[in-house]
């Protein structure tokens, strides 16, 4: 029956029957025989019949929610085990808004240190995406937003509050200026993230706030596109804390806070609310909220933000 399972989410991931056989490394025909089989089982229609593969029944959406939870609690139970005699071990998967993601390996490196034969591996997403995954099984944990549009049924630990920096050409603002209004901001041509992206959805909040709307000249969903568009003096744009520690001061580049108003916003480490917690997921969650962990993250990011002229980053 695990097996089963196993196959059948191999079958929602891929869609595709060749693919996801490949992926459980069985033939296309043992694999569409087994799902047969578990409808032959459970005595319904789990998988929409066509020349291809189409999709889901209502039944088999409903067995997909219970094969995710069955075969996350097998993996939890066997990590437990093993944990018992050799250490805890495993694949953590963890997902990031990309505002977040130059903060996470200051995390994953302590991790490795306690934990140094479990793999990692760490997907870039939206807000949103990371409530499905962590819902779905599909993530262990996650770097996210904790005060604006919470994720909920999850877990947390905080680990820094993002601030946010008009990113620009010096020759688009005024010189000597050491901050920048979102009002005056909004003159400018910007280049932003994608709607879908909750670092977006609080810059549009700012400017409404501001008492104005932005149409942004141009959308990226990635903020080193976002570094590449302002260097080339295309755009300016609002950017977080975080994405000027990747980046080396440039003389024809500046960063200035943004105020009126001043927001701040707490990011932290995020995982699944349920009993017990998923191994690999308690395993991190417990390092994250280790002493000195989140004041190293700040201190680093105050080092990274000394360049650009912003003493306290955070």
């Amino acid at each position: 029956m695990f097996r089963k399972f196993v196959y059948l989410l191999a079958l929602a991931r891929e869609q595709h029957f060749g693919r996801a056989a490949e992926a459980c490394h069985v033939s296309q025909p043992t694999l569409s025989n087994a799902i047969r089989q578990l409808e032959d089982e459970l005595r319904v229609p789990i998988v929409e019949r066509g020349q291809k593969f189409s999709g889901f029944t209502p039944e088999g959406l409903k067995v997909l929610e219970y094969a995710r939870r069955i075969v996350a609690e097998r993996d939890g139970l066997y990590q437990e085990l093993t944990a018992l005699g050799q250490g805890l071990s495993g694949h953590l998967r963890i997902g990031a808004i990309p505002t977040a993601l130059p903060a996470v390996p200051h995390v994953l490196a302590r991790f490795a240190e306690r934990y140094p034969q479990i793999r990692s591996s760490v997907r870039s997403l939206s807000s949103r995406d990371i409530q499905r995954d962590l819902d779905g099984f599909e993530l262990d944990a996650a770097v996210t937003y904790l005060d604006n549009e919470p994720l909920s049924n999850v877990r947390t630990v905080p680990l820094f509050s993002e601030r946010y920096f008009l990113l620009a050409q010096r020759r688009q603002v005024r010189e000597g200026a050491t901050g920048i209004r979102w009002a005056d901001a909004a003159k400018l041509p910007l280049c932003l993230l994608t709607p879908d992206m909750q670092n977006r959805r609080i810059a549009d909040t700012a400017f409404r706030m501001a008492d104005r709307t932005v149409v942004p000249l141009m959308e990226t969903n990635s903020i080193v596109t976002i570094y590449t568009i302002v260097r080339s003096g295309l755009a300016a744009s609002v950017v977080p804390s975080q994405l000027l520690t990747l980046v080396a001061l440039h003389p024809d580049l500046v960063a200035l806070p943004l105020t009126e108003p001043d927001l701040t916003y707490a990011v932290g480490l995020v995982y699944a609310d349920r009993e017990p917690p998923a191994p690999l997921a308690k395993a991190l969650a417990a390092v994250a909220a280790e002493p000195g962990l989140a004041e190293r993250v700040r201190a680093l990011t105050d080092e990274a933000l000394a360049p650009w002229g912003l003493s306290k980053g955070l």
